[in-house]
């Protein structure tokens, strides 16, 4: 959805619920000109754990969650 910044201005409290509710982006332009973006939280990065929103966003986890991916012998070699 595209709106205008007089038209967010006015309807500002109305389209955060939308955006919540859809889970859809507004895109809001001033003289045509895209100047923000309002998109749903929840998303990626925000709660879960890190490997989950790792996974979400394309990326693959090469270990499993309780292992390192550090060796032992590179903690020896930071001390």
């Amino acid at each position: 959805m595209d709106i205008s910044v007089t038209d967010f201005k006015a309807r500002c409290l109305d389209l955060i619920r939308k955006v919540e509710e859809s889970g859809k982006g507004i895109t809001i332009r001033r003289h045509g000109r895209v100047v923000a973006r309002l998109e749903p939280s929840g998303a990626v990065g925000e709660g879960g754990r890190p490997w989950e929103q790792l996974r979400a966003l394309g990326g693959r986890a090469h270990v499993k969650a309780h292992e390192s991916v550090w060796a032992d012998k590179d903690f020896e070699a930071l001390r």
